[in-house]
C-alpha cells in the first residue's frame, strides 16, 4: 500500500511538475510538455502513440493528452481535466471533475466532436492524492476510448459505468 502524504502541500506549479514526470514515463507517451511554459505551467500536454497507449487496433494515428489540475477557493478537493483528444477528427474525450455541470455531480466524463460537448455522463469522483486520480484516470481510457460509437459520422459514448 502505498502512502500519500502531503496533498494538502501540493500547489498546481508542484503538481503539475510530478505530473510531467509520471507521464514522461508512461508507454506511449512523447514530448511531454507544460503550457504556456515551465515557468507558468497551466497545463501539462504529451503527444500520444494510440496503438501503445490503448491497444495495436485502435484507427487513430495521433492523438494527445492534456492535463490540468487546479485548486478552486472554497473547495476542499481539486478540480481536473484530463484529456484524450484526437486532433485529425476534432474528437476530445475526457475526464472533469469541476463545477460545470452540477447535475452531473463533481464528476464526469464528457465527448466533444467539431468542438461541441455531444455527450456527458457522470463519473465516480475520487477523493485520492491527484496522482492516484491521474493514475486510475489513465488506466480507464482505454475503456472510455473503447466506448465511443460512431452513427452516421457523429460519436456518442455509450453509458459509463459511475
Amino acid at each position: 500500500m502505498i502512502f500519500l502524504a502531503g496533498r494538502d502541500r501540493y500547489t498546481q506549479r508542484t503538481l503539475l511538475r510530478d505530473v510531467h514526470d509520471r507521464l514522461t514515463n508512461q508507454p506511449g507517451c512523447e514530448d511531454v510538455r507544460y503550457r504556456p511554459s515551465r515557468r507558468r505551467p497551466r497545463y501539462v500536454i504529451a503527444d500520444v502513440d494510440p496503438t501503445t497507449f490503448l491497444s495495436n487496433s485502435y484507427d487513430a494515428a495521433t492523438a494527445r493528452l492534456e492535463i490540468r489540475f487546479w485548486y478552486p477557493t472554497g473547495v476542499d478537493h481539486e478540480y481536473y481535466r484530463i484529456n484524450w483528444v484526437e486532433p485529425e477528427r476534432n474528437l476530445m474525450l475526457g475526464f472533469h471533475q469541476d463545477a460545470d455541470h452540477p447535475d452531473l455531480g463533481p464528476c464526469h466524463i464528457q465527448l466533444n466532436y467539431d468542438d461541441k460537448p455531444v455527450d456527458r455522463h457522470e463519473a465516480t469522483f475520487l477523493d485520492a492524492h491527484p496522482l492516484a486520480v491521474l493514475d486510475d484516470r489513465l488506466q480507464q481510457f482505454p475503456a472510455a476510448v473503447e466506448a465511443i460509437r460512431w452513427e452516421n459520422g457523429t460519436p456518442s459514448l455509450l453509458t459509463w459505468p459511475v
